[in-house]
C-alpha cells in the first residue's frame, strides 16, 4: 500500500532555523527536512527515519544552526507522512 506525504514551506529568518525544525519535529510525522537559500538552492537535506529522537538529531541540528548562522532567509521544506 503506497504512503501518502505531503511537503509544507516555511519562511524564516536564518537565526530562527533551528527552533523552527525543533518545534516540527515536535509535530512528528516528518520524512524529510530541506533547507534552502533565499535564492531557492538546496543547503542541506535530510532524511528523517521514524524514531528519531534525542540525541540522535542533535548533531544535524548542529549542522544546520552552522548553515542557519550565514544565511538571512531560509525556506524549510518538510516532508511529512498523511
Amino acid at each position: 500500500m503506497p504512503e501518502n506525504y505531503h511537503t509544507e514551506e516555511f519562511k524564516v529568518e536564518g537565526e530562527k532555523v533551528v527552533a523552527k525544525i525543533k518545534e516540527l519535529f515536535h509535530e512528528g510525522n516528518i520524512r524529510k527536512v530541506i533547507i534552502k537559500d533565499k535564492e531557492g538552492k538546496t543547503l542541506v537535506e535530510i532524511p528523517m527515519t521514524f524514531g528519531v529522537v534525542g540525541a540522535l538529531i542533535a548533531p544535524q541540528l548542529a549542522a544546520i544552526g552552522a548553515i542557519a548562522a550565514l544565511l538571512t532567509e531560509a525556506t524549510i521544506v518538510v516532508e511529512k507522512q498523511e
